[in-house]
């Protein structure tokens, strides 16, 4: 079964979750591994993953599109594109949590995006179960951009699907390609009016990265993502796989 978690309060047992926040916080992740950081530290709250400064580490992340106090830089890939640690520790409003979120619904959770589009659709492609695409919304609600993109990898794949992955993949019709969906949501609307319109059009470029993030590990308000295979379980999320500071 295809299902589609509008926002994070919609989701379910799956297994396999798939998050997007493609404004911005899966797209930062993404470039940031590309980069060549070695994983990617997400945090359910900016106090958190200041309590993880550790040497090595680079603190990313925004609250309302700024940047938080004593943070290194903001949730850009375009900042991320330039790596100047081992690990990213990474805060935002909604990608973040939800990722940490999806950690415990299910025991394989891979991060989406316009950037690695095509990675995604062929990795689920041989995924057997049911997967559920998670929209991580802004403030609780449903984001326009996030449904675009779970529409669009939606309607890749083969099987049943719920009425949400069948609005989802009908929102991804309305539009000829990516940037126009991205531009017309209320969260591009944010970016531009902090001047991070250039986020934008990079947050909307289409399968130029190989790679699929994947958390690898969660304890309580963090999920560890890296590059490649990695499956967790009920024991990680209980602890069992913990995030040192």
């Amino acid at each position: 079964m295809i299902d589609v978690a509008l926002t994070p309060a919609d989701l379910r047992g799956a297994d396999v979750a798939v998050v997007i926040d493609v404004l911005r916080a899966s797209t930062t992740v993404t470039q940031a591994l590309s980069a060549g950081y070695s994983r990617v530290l997400c945090t359910d709250t900016v106090e958190r993953a200041l309590g993880l400064r550790a040497p090595g580490r680079v603190l990313a992340g925004e609250r309302c599109c700024v940047k938080p106090p004593g943070f290194d830089q903001g949730n850009s890939p375009l900042e991320a594109a330039s790596r100047h640690g081992d690990e990213l520790v990474l805060a935002s409003t909604n990608g973040a949590p939800a990722i940490v979120a999806a950690a415990a619904h299910a025991p394989r959770v891979l991060l989406a995006c316009l950037l690695n589009l095509g990675a995604v659709v062929g990795v689920l492609r041989d995924t057997d179960g049911d997967v559920t695409l998670v929209c991580s919304g802004t403030g609780g609600l449903v984001a326009l951009e996030d449904v675009y993109v779970a529409g669009r990898i939606a309607a890749t794949l083969s099987g049943e699907r719920t009425d949400a992955a069948l609005v989802a993949q009908a929102v991804a019709r309305g539009f000829e390609t990516a940037l126009p969906a991205l531009a017309a949501s209320a969260d591009a609307a944010a970016l531009r009016a902090a001047g991070l319109e250039a986020d934008i059009g990079y947050c909307a470029r289409e399968s130029e990265l190989a790679l699929v993030p994947r958390v690898v590990g969660a304890s309580e308000g963090v999920a560890k993502v890296q590059a490649g295979a990695g499956v967790i379980g009920a024991a990680a999320v209980d602890g069992a796989d913990t995030v040192e500071a």
